[in-house]
């Protein structure tokens, strides 16, 4: 007979029955109920895993406790070291119902494992093979070239994150269900390259992450991919919140290899434990090939699997397909050639403003130590460290006698985070002294100092630009710089990202993109006619909507608290904010008091003077509610599970971030297909202009001197194109910058250089 334990955290009122129909011991793995964080001091459970066949653990905590692992929601429903099955907690569903189908497809398969009905299939020698001589990697290409399937999945094992900094160690490829091969890269002589390349022209190439390997084996091997696909991708339009797209997580979930990694991982931790070497320079060329090649094999079996399974599902939803093609696989052709570009940087200066920072920052602190309160504080403490929460809470709250904002950390304790100290800053010069530095040790350590040595050989920066890694669909950034995070308004940074001799950095930003994609969306004529004015935005919809007696150009002059009001409510709107925090922001940005009671007044007006906009934002706002999910003008899915939440607060948000998306996503993909199209007459035409960012609604450019009209021209016919979302005769905004650096010669002033 089966053995099954059920293990909590403490016990709980739940009602497994409902859920499974099998026998089963329960069991807590703290005897306090009132514990709401359990230590591992904590832990008092008292069980013999030994004579149970399955352990079911229920929630974060148990789950970690007795596998070691952190994420349950990566393992929900599936085998871990062979007898344990996870399961998240039945009670959040009643706050996160976009939990739901989630726990129950886990209660499916865990009771499928209990039955024996479902199995966990394991690696082995009839489905991973490892290729180290040339004549079988010939034998193995001509078979996967003749066979019927018009699809073969690949993968790349590299000794790098980047094409530039390593080597590729070896690929894995599989031509047919449950096969697939790992090959050392040292057996790919010429011929195999030519049967190689004839697999890539008459077959799709399925990647998981396609932007990464077609990087490594375009500039290793010179390889062209005329057509290939990308699973990630594909599941990115099933689900887009970001974190949920790796290999290991979607094999877990889709498969049934489960983890097949795990080995491989306590192979790693072991090698690390026994050399001695960090975990962060751990690379994969220290694993021997008869170590690496079954999972490398498994690799492209799964990827395999899943684009069999995800083809399927996403040719059914026209609307999906149409993003997946145009937008995520075009797009990846285009990030491939924007993050080759490199992001030029101007060493000299770089290294002129990290010595500069570095001296102001040390006048900072001494300026700062000059304080009466810092100099007692010293001399009680023998120190003051600003960057020690412990020791900024004792002197703002017990040397200064500041009163604390309010504002708690997790813990409970007051916080000191930027945000208060910029509320603090107001009432004592220490607290803006302490937030001057932080600032300029962060530009510092997260630039500067780490710009310098991530520089190739031709003193460009090579980062990532990511398609899937935010739910509205906003391109995201990371690896060597976040060039979504770069300081908006401290010219240091920016300034050193400098064109050279000959060239100039072009930057064209959208204007007003998301409201006048509200506009078409909402047919509004009202507010269209806004934009076919030709006039300041905010300042034409201040003049409308206060009826200020005055010309549109005068608006910002004589009534710049009105300007500044009726930008606040416009952005507002569009980000669903209500009058509270209306009021909050005009009183921050214009720095005077704006009362809950005049926004409220505002938005009434501001809805009267547009009321097909305030119809369309309530009719997508009950659409949002009764189904919980919109599509975009361009067919990107956005789930919205939790508007059904019981938290009124959750829902709420849940609602405002759909709206929010229409806009945003929309606004965001005019961007992209315009920067793809730019792109490809870039390549056609042989021009010299390099696109080397896009940031927020940015797009950045390297363009020689005699290119710079025609690239311009070419870029602002291409994002102004009619994709169906055009006011006639009053295309979006385009503004342009043209200077030798991106900071628009901030820089040069501040410093000469």
């Amino acid at each position: 007979m089966i053995k099954v334990a059920i293990i909590e955290k403490t016990m709980s009122s739940t009602n497994y029955d409902k859920y499974f129909d099998f026998e089963y011991d329960r069991f807590a793995l703290c005897s306090d109920s009132g514990k709401q964080k359990i230590l591992k001091r904590d832990v008092d459970i008292e069980i013999e895993t030994d004579s149970y066949d399955w352990l079911i653990l229920v929630g974060s905590e148990p789950f970690k406790n007795f596998t070691r692992k952190t994420s349950i929601t990566e393992y929900n429903g599936k085998i871990v070291d062979d007898k344990f099955l996870a399961l998240i907690n039945p009670a959040m569903i009643k706050f996160k119902p976009e939990a739901k189908k989630s726990f129950e497809e886990a209660v499916e398969s865990i009771t499928g494992y209990v039955s024996g009905e479902l199995t966990q299939k394991s690696l082995g020698d009839d489905k991973c093979f490892g290729i180290e001589d040339t004549a079988t990697l010939h034998r193995y290409l001509k078979d996967a070239l003749e066979y019927p399937l018009d699809y073969i999945a690949l993968d790349s094992e590299t000794s790098s994150l980047y094409p530039r900094n390593g080597y590729m160690l070896g690929f894995s490829m599989s031509y047919k269900k449950e096969h697939g091969v790992y090959v050392d890269c040292e057996c790919i002589d010429g011929t195999a390259e030519l049967l190689m390349q004839d697999i890539f022209n008459k077959k799709r190439v399925v990647f998981h992450n396609s932007k990464f390997d077609l990087q490594w084996f375009e500039y290793h091997f010179n390889f062209e991919f005329p057509h290939f696909e990308d699973t990630m991708l594909m599941h990115y339009m099933f689900d887009e919140n970001p974190g949920t797209h790796g290999l290991k997580t979607l094999a877990i979930k889709h498969t049934d290899y489960g983890d097949y990694e795990a080995e491989l991982d306590n192979w790693k931790a072991a090698y690390i434990k026994r050399t001695g070497i960090l975990k962060g320079d751990f690379s994969y060329d220290l694993i021997p090939f008869e170590v690496m090649k079954s999972y490398a094999a498994m690799d492209a079996i799964v990827t395999f699997l899943l684009f069999q399974k995800f083809e399927a599902a996403i040719l059914r939803n026209e609307k999906l397909y149409w993003v997946y093609k145009e937008l995520l696989v075009e797009g990846v052709r285009f990030l491939k050639d924007v993050e080759s570009n490199g992001v030029p940087f101007d060493k000299t200066r770089l290294e002129f403003g990290q010595k500069r920072m570095g001296e102001d920052i040390q006048k900072a602190v001494d300026a700062l130590q000059e304080f009466p309160e810092v100099k007692a504080f010293i001399a009680a403490k023998g120190g003051f460290n600003p960057n020690s929460t412990l020791q900024l809470r004792s002197l703002l709250f017990d040397y200064i006698g500041l009163a604390p904002t309010g504002k708690k950390t997790g813990t409970g304790a007051d916080s000191t985070d930027a945000e208060v100290l910029g509320i603090l800053a107001e009432k004592h010069e220490v607290p803006k002294h302490i937030l001057e530095i932080r600032q300029k040790v962060k530009i510092k350590n997260t630039y500067l100092d780490k710009i310098i040595p991530n520089l190739d050989i031709d003193d460009r920066l090579r980062t990532n630009f990511n398609l899937h890694g935010t739910t509205s669909g906003r391109l995201s950034s990371s690896g060597k710089l976040n060039m979504q995070q770069l300081p908006r308004d401290n010219p240091t940074v920016k300034g050193c990202i400098k064109a050279k001799a000959g060239h100039k950095i072009v930057a064209m930003d959208l204007t007003t993109a998301e409201v006048y994609c509200a506009a078409v969306l909402a047919k509004d004529r009202g507010l269209q006619n806004v934009f076919k004015s030709g006039g300041n935005f905010h300042s034409t919809i201040a003049k409308q909507v206060f009826r200020l007696p005055c010309e549109v150009e005068q608006v910002a002059e004589l009534y710049g608290d009105k300007r500044q009001q009726a930008k606040a409510v416009t952005f507002g709107i569009m980000y669903g904010a209500g009058p509270k925090k209306i009021s909050e922001q005009v009183t921050k940005d214009s720095g005077t008091e704006f009362s809950m009671q005049e926004a409220q007044y505002v938005i009434k007006d501001y809805f009267e003077a547009f009321p097909k906009l305030r119809e369309w934002l309530n009719n997508m706002q009950k659409f949002i509610q009764a189904n919980g999910f919109i599509y975009s003008h361009f067919g990107r899915k956005r789930r919205l599970p939790n508007v059904f939440s019981s938290d009124k607060g959750i829902a709420a948000h849940e609602v405002r971030s759909g709206v929010n998306a229409l806009v945003q996503s929309v606004s965001s993909d005019i961007n992209l297909l315009g920067a793809i199209d730019t792109q490809k007459y870039i390549r056609k035409t042989g021009m010299k202009a390099k696109i080397f960012a896009l940031v927020h609604d940015s797009i950045l450019a390297e363009v020689p001197d005699d290119e710079i009209e025609l690239y311009s021209k070419k870029l602002k016919e291409f994002i102004q194109k009619d994709r169906g979302l055009s006011i006639p005769d009053a295309p979006v905004g385009c503004d342009f910058d043209v200077a030798d650096d991106y900071s628009l010669g901030k820089f040069s002033k501040l410093y000469g250089l």
